[in-house]
């Protein structure tokens, strides 16, 4: 292998395959950069068998092809400390390569790239639709909040992508509550769906460039391929069935209550500061024109209320929540005013953007509610 390229080419091409090199490795490979150069182009592995990032840079010169596995650590840490310019990389031997810069050079091993695993894709079953790059970050970002830590039900430490001709809707949910972003940008000649793992769902979200413009899914039953630019991302998909979530979104509510969202945000913090810190219990109190929250803490004699104006339609009603679950919720929806529907105090709440209430409820919250005495 021979070639010639941009130094600052080169480590922004390593540095956005990074993410998906191991700590640490069963397998001492997975810890290095699969470097194939073929004409002009040069791609850049990186895997930890679960998750493969590739990505492509042109060379401004190449004399002769290869492949071969570099150490990522020593090769992101020596192209962190070069300035912009052009560097010869080229095979000395059967286990070394020089890297060749203006005034200096560096020899660094190499491994033969027989021995890095074959990473497969998607096989002829997949299923292909075409992301808007934004709408795709936004739909993760969301909704991966939401996502949980349960070892017993895997599918729910995952997002679900359920595809089918009219829209496609990001869920993600942890039992206590459940957020929905849907476009209608993103459709499929049939129904189908799978479930992406929190943590390639938030290292996608992470290398989408604003130069994106869409990024094309194909999927099976095993895998996913996300392509965009000149990036690729390959990943395990979670195995398991995800719970019917359009059942527990609430329908019909007939209390409805409409407010500022950064208000309602920082009341629930400020009284939430008394709230008993096992439970997180706090209180609303709804009635025309005013919502009062609540919150005590008996065994340290303390509590908080405050009285905040909105515009409340219904019934006076008295509903408990636990307040980390609104926090989590009012902080991710980038929004002036929010709409909260109840049916009554003891079943979930339905939250939305309030620019999004006529429309197709693009981006929904349910939240549970909890006892109160």
């Amino acid at each position: 292998m021979k070639l010639i390229i941009s130094s600052s080419e080169l480590l922004k091409g390593v540095m956005s395959v990074s993410k998906a090199i191991p700590a640490k490795s069963p397998l001492p490979i997975l810890e290095n950069f699969l470097f194939d150069l073929k004409g002009n182009v040069l791609e850049i592995t990186a895997s930890d068998s679960e998750l493969t990032l590739k990505t492509q840079i042109e060379t401004e010169n190449t004399t002769e092809e290869g492949k071969i596995a570099v150490p990522a650590k020593h090769m992101m840490d020596l192209l962190k400390e070069l300035p912009d310019q052009p560097l010869t990389i080229s095979t000395s031997s059967e286990s070394s390569f020089i890297c060749k810069w203006a005034s200096g050079e560096s020899t660094l091993p190499y491994f033969p790239a027989e021995d890095y695993p074959e990473i497969t894709g998607t096989d002829e079953t997949a299923v292909t639709i075409t992301f808007p790059a934004q709408s795709l970050v936004d739909g993760i970002t969301g909704t991966i909040y939401a996502t949980a830590d349960d070892e017993i039900r895997p599918a729910m430490n995952g997002i679900l992508f359920d595809i089918d001709p009219a829209s496609t809707t990001l869920v993600a949910s942890d039992s206590h509550k459940l957020i929905c972003y849907t476009t209608a940008d993103v459709k499929a000649s049939e129904k189908a769906s799978f479930i992406l793992h929190k943590k390639p769902a938030a290292i996608l979200k992470s290398i989408i460039g604003k130069d994106a413009e869409t990024v094309e899914i194909s999927f099976d039953s095993k895998n996913a391929v996300f392509k965009f630019n000149t990036t690729m991302v390959i990943c395990r998909l979670v195995v398991g069935k995800y719970p019917k979530y359009r059942d527990v979104i609430p329908q019909n509510n007939s209390n409805i209550l409409r407010i500022n969202r950064m208000q309602l945000l920082n009341t629930v913090k400020r009284v939430s500061v008394c709230s008993n810190k096992a439970s997180n219990h706090i209180k609303f109190d709804l009635k025309s024109g005013s919502l009062m929250i609540s919150a005590q803490d008996l065994g340290f004699s303390i509590a908080a209320h405050e009285t905040i104006p909105c515009q409340y339609d219904g019934e006076e009603l008295t509903i408990g929540f636990k307040s980390p679950f609104i926090i989590e919720i009012l902080s991710n929806m980038g929004c002036g005013d929010i709409v909260m529907k109840f049916l009554d105090s003891k079943r979930a709440a339905l939250v939305v953007p309030a620019e999004d209430e006529e429309e197709s409820e693009k981006l929904c919250g349910i939240i549970m509610p909890i006892m109160i005495s």
